[in-house]
């Protein structure tokens, strides 16, 4: 079973197939990894699955319905939380007003109360705020920062914001788009311990585009491999590290031994 299908999906922007014909099944509760060589097509598959663009084929499945035609906030009140690959906060709010807008997909208070700051409203927001603050940044260890403008913070603690307003909109599935880009060794370290809580303590379903190949293989329970917008391979780590494709698509070449170092040395510099 699976709580996301993604069936024969293809993409094309003029004459680039940045897709084409792509599928796989995302299990509850599993990591699942999609990696590939850069250009292979991963962020657009992310961002076909949670609607920013529109597939000239094939079709996405969240819990057996399919979405392939819902709008991208739609999506999110379904259930796909996603972060970017670019960080993508409002760098002039704080931290807490931030992921409070994570939380917008849950809100039941009409245009007019919300405009107005009627009761109904302001009741809402004070609940919300009190469930970020109680889960999300206790959670995420950024409560000394709720304060703080996003803009004067480091980028790994940016990165772990864009995480927890994604976690507010309480997501079945969370779609990390290169969680761990750009971090140092100890950020790695603390986003992975993240990442697998989140699975373990919230039972979420989490799916991620990666190039940090030691995170990777240590806690990812699938792989799919993606190249020139094909899927070539897919599995568990251990057989997609030994996959003849995509050894070569990685190296250009069927050198085993060679991807086997590669792949231990990035987990040890992680």
């Amino acid at each position: 079973m699976s709580i996301l299908r993604v069936d024969g999906l293809s993409l094309a922007f003029g004459g680039l197939q940045a897709l084409r014909d792509v599928s796989l099944d995302v299990a509850p509760g599993s990591i699942t990894a999609v990696i590939g060589p850069n250009g292979a097509g991963k962020t657009s598959l992310f961002n076909a699955v949670s609607g920013f663009y529109r597939p000239q084929a094939g079709r996405v499945v969240l819990e057996g319905q399919d979405i392939s035609r819902v709008t991208p906030p739609r999506r999110a009140a379904l259930g796909l939380g996603r972060t970017f690959q670019n960080i993508a906060l409002f760098r002039g709010m704080t931290v807490m007003d931030n992921v409070k807008l994570g939380a917008h997909v849950r809100t039941r208070t009409g245009p007019l109360a919300a405009m107005w700051y009627l009761g109904p409203a302001r009741r809402e927001e004070v609940r919300i705020r009190a469930e970020v603050e109680q889960e999300v940044f206790d959670f995420l260890e950024i409560d000394h920062i709720r304060r703080s403008p996003v803009a004067g913070l480091p980028y790994g603690l940016q990165k772990r914001v864009e995480l927890a307003r994604a976690l507010a909109m309480r997501p079945k599935v969370l779609m990390l788009d290169e969680p761990v880009a750009g971090m140092n060794r100890e950020e790695k370290e603390d986003m992975a311990r993240f990442i697998l809580d989140a699975r373990d303590q919230w039972g979420l379903t989490v799916l991620m585009v990666e190039h940090d190949m030691g995170m990777v293989m240590d806690i990812c329970d699938q792989v799919h491999v993606l190249n020139f917008g094909e899927k070539i391979a897919g599995g568990t780590p251990a057989e997609v590290q030994a996959h003849p494709e995509v050894i070569a698509a990685y190296l250009g070449s069927d050198d085993m031994a060679t991807l086997r170092e590669r792949l231990r040395g990035e987990r040890g510099a992680a």
